[in-house]
């Protein structure tokens, strides 16, 4: 048996409901500090080094990410012959 429900409501409110913290003004102050940051790059390779700098622990940082997200992913898909999917 599946169930499906659907919820209809702002982040904040999801972020409230779940009792998350309200990080609303740490991620204004952390835009604010990127789009600062990005206003001097021209290029792309500028861009790609500016990113690597302010990532935490620079393209290691980055590529764990990547790696991790990619696993998620993965993960999340069904197998090959899975009835379900």
């Amino acid at each position: 048996m599946k169930v499906h429900i659907e919820i209809d409501c702002t982040p904040e409110e999801a972020r409230s409901f779940m009792g998350l913290p309200d990080v609303g003004k740490a991620n204004e102050v952390y835009v604010d500090l990127m789009a600062k940051a990005m206003k001097g790059v021209g290029s792309i390779d500028k861009l790609h080094e500016v990113a690597g700098q302010m990532a935490p622990m620079g393209q290691v940082g980055l590529k764990f990410f990547q790696n991790f997200i990619e696993g998620a992913t993965a993960a999340g898909k069904p197998a090959k012959g899975d009835k379900d999917a």
